[in-house]
């Protein structure tokens, strides 16, 4: 079997990963190395989504009202 390497993987994909190493993990019948092999993956995973949520974050735009309350252009959310 081989392992899609994670920046090549979409959010969605990343999230189910890594919803299925952590089911794994909380399952405890997992050998010790395996065991860290896996949260090594589900850290990788868990960045590669902030990542992915952090980049959609940044193009989210909020409109601007002017003084009338009427839009008056878009500007950029911050990121956290």
């Amino acid at each position: 079997m081989s392992v899609k390497a994670v920046a090549d993987m979409s959010f969605e994909d990343a999230m189910t990963e890594l919803e299925q190493v952590v089911s794994q993990l909380e399952g405890s019948q997992v050998a010790l190395e395996d065991s860290i092999k896996l949260y090594e993956r589900g850290e990788a995973l868990k960045k590669h989504c902030e990542a992915r949520l952090k980049a959609a974050e940044e193009k989210v735009a909020q409109i601007t009202l002017g003084d009338n309350g009427a839009p008056v252009g878009l500007t950029p959310v911050e990121g956290a």
